[in-house]
């Protein structure tokens, strides 16, 4: 496969992916917002200046950061990359550069999910009811990814596409993490944790079904973190993405034991797994969730100088600092 090709189709996997996380994560924060309480104290306090510095951006005063301004930031900016209008536009831009290589029906679902956002006035609607939008959003990312299973070869294009929107996915959960969590070794009580802080960041994924399911007891910050970090039979888990990454470039190398994007990818999952055991996981997320973050960072880099000649990634922010 030409690198160009795979540099387009790993990207068109992120853009999809980062769209869609933004979209549960702004609606998982609104629906929060609503149903909290001033008086309660275990109120969801993940505010709206914390998924402007999720996203990357800076933030002054947190106090002051307005819930419109950041839903039209993240939700309808054209200049903003990591809006979903955006995300959706690059990824559809992308589609259209690989339409050979992809299935039909995916362009199609790619590209009536650009068009529909694009018409009308989708800031009257974001007004009016944005759990419509990003629930829109949230569907047409489940049609495209289940229809490109459906109907692409499991080759090395859906391998490049898989591999893009796995190391997005985790990207975007370490990210919340960070913010969200910012858990430090010496807390005496960590469990306790900014308890309202976990339960947002539950919802932002979508995971708080599947948590209820894998973890007994409540959804504190410490169990709630490592759940997110760790558990593997959690498709968005950062565990689970690392793994998915590493299986679908193992099948498109030809030469995966010299492959160092793929060895590195090796390493950060045993690394992970090692950690789930030892003592149900690490006390000190920050850390772990920024040596995470770096480490698939380098694994990014490994994979544009492997398969993409060294080609620069287009125009967006790939991780936070």
């Amino acid at each position: 496969m030409l690198a160009r090709i795979a540099h387009e189709l790993f990207w068109l996997g992120r853009n999809l992916v980062r769209a869609e996380h933004t979209a549960r994560m702004l609606d998982g924060v609104f629906s929060a917002d609503l149903q909290g309480r001033p008086d309660d104290p275990n109120r969801v306090t993940l505010g709206w200046g914390s998924i402007l510095a999720i996203m990357g951006g800076e933030v002054d005063d947190v106090a002051r950061v307005r819930r419109d301004d950041v839903l039209s930031s993240l939700t309808l900016d054209p200049d903003n990359p990591t809006s979903v209008v955006s995300c959706i536009g690059r990824a559809r831009e992308g589609a259209r550069t690989v339409r050979d290589v992809i299935s039909t029906e995916m362009w199609e679902a790619i590209n009536t999910t650009n068009l529909t956002l694009l018409e009308g006035d989708l800031s009257a609607r974001l007004r009016t009811g944005p759990y419509s939008v990003y629930q829109y959003v949230k569907e047409r990312s489940a049609l495209i990814w289940g229809t490109t299973s459906r109907t692409m070869l499991r080759d090395e294009a859906s391998a490049f596409l898989a591999a893009g929107g796995r190391i997005e996915s985790a990207d975007m959960v370490l990210r919340m993490l960070r913010v969200a969590l910012p858990i430090q070794a010496d807390v005496e009580d960590v469990g306790a944790v900014r308890d309202g802080q976990a339960i947002a960041l539950l919802a932002a994924v979508g995971g708080v079904q599947a948590f209820r399911r894998a973890v007994p007891g409540q959804p504190n910050a410490l169990p709630v973190a490592n759940f997110l970090l760790y558990e593997r039979a959690y498709p968005d888990s950062v565990a689970a993405s690392v793994e998915s990454t590493l299986n679908v470039l193992q099948r498109a190398d030809s030469s995966p034991r010299a492959s160092e994007p793929i060895l590195r990818l090796s390493r950060l999952g045993a690394d992970l797994e090692f950690q789930a055991r030892a003592e149900g996981g690490s006390r000190d997320l920050a850390a772990t969730c920024e040596a995470v973050q770096q480490e698939l960072a380098r694994v990014d880099q490994d994979i544009a100088d492997r398969y993409f000649a060294g080609a620069a990634s287009p125009g967006v922010v790939t991780s936070s600092s």
